[in-house]
């Protein structure tokens, strides 16, 4: 069990990703709180309205469709610390303003809006950014080990920060929530300037001239000619559009489905979060590229019990589902991360994870107000079902190209345990 968990979390015996984890696990339990608090906030405001949620979440993501290629370019061209340093310091400064509007009681529905924008724009050059700099702070050795612990730094702080976000709404509403965003939010930028720039994994910046050729055109073109980074970040556009709105959803569930209060939307939260906590750490072990079989497989399992959250009849069934659901969730898009960053050479490091957040988050801005639309018209349950209807199908289509044009076919084993695998047909 010793030499299981040393492993597991090994990566956090490097000094620089060990700060770098600490800082993201507190300023993440803040961002999870105010993700909760911001949601029950524009219910509130706008009298229960999906549709005003989704366009939160649509500017939210805005920024993601529109700048993150170029802040990979960014990132390929000029110090990652620093630009990490930027992006966060931006995010303090905007949730800090926010909280301030809160608390005096001057929010308006607008002020909402236009903080998911700006915090938008921070979001849009921190994620692709801090996605590149895991490599130079722990090498490309304990990348899949890094990436996991992201992934369960990240879900960790999911389990916590709604459970205490639920909990300090019902005491001391919305306010005090986005102050304590504002405040957690000074940890990472005081860990980035605490680490050793001497002990990162990184070659010299090239030549000014050099760094100017880092073109977003080319990341595009590189991506596009490499059908195992294109086949991952396609099936997971389509996913994030029409699935992955669980903060949206899951909310309009809670308070117009089932009539619940925001502790038990919280638990809806943290229901998923369980079980992303699970997927993530499932990966931790791992140290090679994960396969094509993997993903597909994954991405399939998360597609099917998104649709039976959505079919749920009660309130309890849909918690003990989010868990599964949590759980592939995380496990798909871990797994696909993984075989796009070991896949992918280190010039193009930047650009390509860039294109690969724009795939994650950048489709919100489209999927959000229609889902939000599904919601309010049909329903909250059949938003939810939809979407993973249009997951699973896209999930199934990409697994008979895979199929198709590697020559396999999938087998069904009963014994010792009953499983899929993929075999190779004879030529």
């Amino acid at each position: 069990m010793q030499a299981r968990l040393s492993t597991m979390f090994q990566s956090l015996q490097v000094r620089n990703y060990r700060l770098f984890a600490t800082g993201q696990l507190i300023k993440l339990l803040g961002v999870w709180m105010m993700y909760i608090a911001q949601d029950w906030l524009v219910l509130d405001l706008s009298d229960n309205s999906a549709t005003a949620l989704g366009v939160v979440t649509a500017l939210q993501f805005t920024p993601v469709l529109l700048l993150t290629l170029i802040s990979g370019r960014l990132a390929d061209r000029y110090d990652k610390r620093i630009l990490l340093f930027a992006a966060n310091a931006l995010w303090t400064v905007l949730a800090l303003g926010m909280s301030l509007l809160v608390l005096t009681g001057l929010v308006e529905i607008w002020h909402v809006f236009a903080f998911a924008l700006l915090l938008g724009v921070a979001n849009a050059v921190e994620t692709p950014v801090r996605q590149a700099f895991v490599s130079e702070l722990v090498g490309v050795s304990l990348l899949p080990n890094a990436l996991s612990l992201n992934a369960a730094v990240f879900n960790s702080a999911r389990i916590v920060g709604p459970a205490l976000a639920g909990l300090a709404i019902a005491a001391f509403d919305v306010g005090p929530v986005f102050l304590f965003t504002a405040l957690s939010s000074i940890a990472p930028l005081v860990n980035v300037v605490r680490m050793r720039t001497s002990e990162l994994h990184r070659e010299a910046l090239p030549p000014r001239d050099e760094r100017a050729e880092a073109r977003v055109v080319d990341g595009l073109r590189y991506v596009w000619r490499r059908s195992d980074l294109l086949l991952p970040m396609v099936i997971m556009s389509v996913i994030g559009m029409s699935l992955f709105n669980f903060q949206l959803t899951l909310a309009a569930l809670a308070k117009t489905v089932f009539n619940t209060g925001a502790a038990s939307f919280g638990l809806f939260s943290t229901a998923l979060a369980v079980g992303a906590l699970g997927g993530a750490l499932s990966g931790t072990g791992r140290r090679s590229r994960p396969s094509v079989w993997l993903v597909l497989g994954a991405a399939i399992a998360c597609a099917t019990f998104g649709t039976l959250v959505g079919l749920a009849p009660t309130y309890w069934l849909v918690v003990a589902l989010l868990v599964p659901t949590g759980f592939f969730m995380v496990f798909f898009a871990q797994a696909a991360n993984q075989r796009v960053q070991l896949g992918v050479d280190a010039a193009f490091r930047g650009r390509v994870m860039a294109l690969w957040v724009l795939v994650f988050l950048g489709t919100n801005p489209v999927g959000a107000p229609l889902i939000g639309w599904v919601a309010e018209t049909f329903g909250a349950g059949a938003a939810i079902w939809i979407g993973g209807l249009i997951s699973l199908a896209t999930a199934l289509l990409a697994l008979t190209w895979q199929l198709r044009r590697s020559g396999a076919r999938i087998r069904f084993r009963v014994l010792p345990m009953p499983r899929f695998y993929v075999t190779q047909t004879e030529s």
